[in-house]
């Protein structure tokens, strides 16, 4: 038999049918439905008079409009409380479980997916955002879908996609204190750019895997987007299995064990071949921040701001050019010179526990800088009471932070928490795009600690200058 990749492996167990024009139809197994892109979807299905083939395989959650402190009060009227009503009134007419803004298992789709075990190694899961690959990291084929392709699930629990190359990034070396799996990405995309993944699923592979919890794997795999590739996957290992054995929705049993013993079967097989193949020594890193407008302008904290003038492409120089005038940046100033007005810590790509452990070991004893906002956003109402068990929301607070509920929050502008034009923001979000926390405001983004570091400092400052641990 001819080896295969772990992206092979899954892609073939879910084949329903192959077309001559090279696509498949897939079958999927599970759905995360959310208030921004779903409403479509319902219309088109209500229009058709159809139903859901498997309303069990949806669970639906209001995260990127919903308020993220004063969750008590009803929601003001407005867009948000209409997408959100919306949601909740479709979830009761097609039998979709539906997760309240004040439920214990609220928070965002790609934190709550794997604490529910929802999201299952080798399976398919599909949201209509662009982050779903974050579930990658337990071994699944997850991706983003648009409107129309959520109505195709909802009524067919199927979709027709064309196959991906195969890309493996080898990960090799020990990280250095200090150092985070956010450098490995962010480091990753300066490295290949952000079109360097795309027609790409993406494993990450290689001996530092082994050292990364679960996690660090999927603050990865949510950035695999960001790189241009739909998919980032990691293998299931033993890390995997510990992970999903109890949750809520994870097999139990029989079903476990079978599953399980499934599992140890998806690694991608010894001799499988790749279509392409990138090296990363995680030894060598160092913490590395945003200075541009897209995740690919990034540079180890100890940089400059790089000249465009040095740029020999002009395409590329026109874009360096660009994003220093939107972040009013001009080369050669030091990176750490940086100046910061506002500090979000949360998203769905650092919104986890192991994240507010790691923030909260730089603010322990220390305060925010004055005149620097900042705000801590658990990514589930899971990690907020769990973070409260453990005492972390009395260090934010000490420090001078705001402990807010579960929500996507400043990661994007479709709620309360935004940047206002000209504010420069330490994120431990996945973008930072012109106006993505807000219209005109700045993004720089970076590891919880260092996000926490820069809050102490009042500028972008190298955690490791102040001590990881306090």
């Amino acid at each position: 038999m001819t080896a295969r990749t772990l992206y092979d492996k899954v892609w073939q167990s879910h084949v329903v049918k192959d077309y001559d024009d090279g696509t498949s139809l897939l079958y999927i197994d599970r759905h995360l439905v959310q208030e921004v892109s779903s409403p479509q979807a319902f219309a088109g299905l209500a229009a058709q008079g159809r139903g859901f083939a498997r309303s069990d395989a949806h669970i639906a959650v209001a995260d990127h409009a919903v308020p993220t402190r004063l969750r008590h009060l009803p929601l003001p009227e407005g867009l948000a409380a209409r997408q959100v009503a919306r949601l909740r009134e479709n979830c009761a007419r097609f039998g979709i479980r539906y997760i309240g803004m004040n439920d214990v298992s609220h928070g965002i789709v790609h934190v709550i997916g794997p604490e529910l075990g929802f999201t299952l190694p080798g399976s398919t899961l599909v949201c209509g955002d662009s982050h779903t690959s974050t579930h990658g990291a337990f071994g699944a084929i997850a991706f983003g879908i648009g409107a129309s392709e959520c109505e195709c699930v909802f009524a067919t629990q199927t979709l027709r996609q064309k196959k991906q190359k195969a890309m493996r990034v080898n990960l090799f070396g020990a990280l250095q204190p200090g150092v985070t799996v956010k450098d490995i990405i962010l480091a990753l995309i300066a490295k290949i750019g952000t079109n360097g993944g795309v027609g790409y699923a993406i494993e990450y592979a290689g001996p530092a895997i082994a050292d990364l919890s679960m996690e660090a794997r999927m603050t990865m795999c949510n950035m695999s987007i960001e790189a241009g590739s739909r998919v980032g996957m990691v293998a299931p290992d033993e890390s995997t299995i510990a992970y999903v054995r109890g949750r809520k929705l994870a097999p139990d049993g029989a079903h476990w064990d079978r599953a399980a013993e499934f599992w140890r079967t998806l690694p991608t097989d010894p001799d499988a071949v790749f279509d392409r193949e990138v090296d990363l020594d995680v030894a060598a890193l160092v913490p590395h921040v945003s200075w541009g407008t897209n995740p690919g302008e990034t540079a180890p904290v100890s940089d400059s701001v790089p000249d465009p003038a040095t740029e020999s492409d002009p395409v590329k120089r026109a874009k360096m050019e660009r994003s220093l005038a939107y972040m009013d940046l001009k080369p050669g100033v030091p990176l750490e010179d940086i100046a910061i007005d506002r500090v979000f810590i949360g998203s769905c790509t650092n919104g986890r526990i192991e994240d507010f452990r790691m923030a909260a070991s730089v603010l322990r004893g220390r305060h925010v800088s004055p005149g620097v906002a900042a705000i801590a956003v658990p990514g589930s109402a899971t990690v907020k009471l769990q973070a409260e068990a453990e005492g972390l929301d009395r260090i934010f607070l000490d420090a001078g932070f705001e402990w807010r509920d579960s929500g996507c929050s400043m990661c994007v502008a479709m709620n309360d928490d935004r940047l206002k034009p000209g504010e420069r923001c330490a994120s431990t979000s996945n973008r930072n795009f012109e106006g993505r926390q807000g219209q005109g405001g700045r993004t720089h983004l970076m590891s919880p600690a260092m996000a926490a570091a820069a809050a102490i400092a009042g500028h972008l400052v190298d955690v490791r200058t102040i001590g990881l641990v306090h």
